[in-house]
């Protein structure tokens, strides 16, 4: 007998055990946290940063479920406007936003982000001519050591919307990325 039977023949057992004067307790476990848009989320948004570092030589990053947790609660807060505004909190961020089923993906995300090596300068630690770098300087921090990520459909657009979260942040002043 499958398990979704057995586990309905014993719900439909319940009523039958309180009449014999039985007392029954059901706990529900609920997980709180939503399942992420994408399968394997977690474990490709690791991958495809460790990629970029493995190149480097820098040490890998690990999956950190408080920082996830902190990186859920900013895309739930978004998810009306999916603005590319950062949360300003305790952990270096990343934020993308795309449209088109191709793009809702991991390594679509991290290669956004990594795509920005061309605009940084390391020789003087910034970016080219006023362009953006510093998503790429955050994926390859030796200084962040930890990553939690979340995405989230945008109910204004239904756009993707990833926000990665590091800890410790990247992207100190005066330090060099690796």
């Amino acid at each position: 007998m499958a398990a979704t039977s057995l586990t309905t023949l014993r719900l439909l057992q319940l009523p039958l055990l309180a009449a014999m004067g039985l007392v029954v307790v059901v706990v529900v476990v609920v997980d709180a946290r939503p399942p992420p848009l994408v399968a394997n989320f977690e474990k490709e948004m690791v991958e495809e940063h460790n990629k970029v570092r493995s190149s480097m030589g820098i040490s890998p990053l690990t999956w950190n479920a408080t920082v996830a947790a902190y990186a859920v609660g900013y895309v739930k807060q978004r998810s009306r406007d999916c603005e590319l505004v950062h949360s300003k909190g305790p952990y270096g961020e990343n934020i993308y936003w795309a449209q088109g089923t191709e793009l809702e993906n991991a390594a679509a995300a991290v290669k956004m982000w990594v795509d920005e090596k061309r605009d940084y300068d390391h020789a003087t630690n910034s970016c080219i001519n006023g362009k953006q770098c510093l998503h790429y300087t955050q994926v390859v921090s030796k200084r962040s050591q930890q990553l939690g990520c979340a995405n989230v459909k945008c109910t204004n657009n239904n756009a993707y919307y990833v926000v990665c979260s590091y800890d410790p942040p990247g992207n100190i002043i005066g330090q060099l990325p690796y």
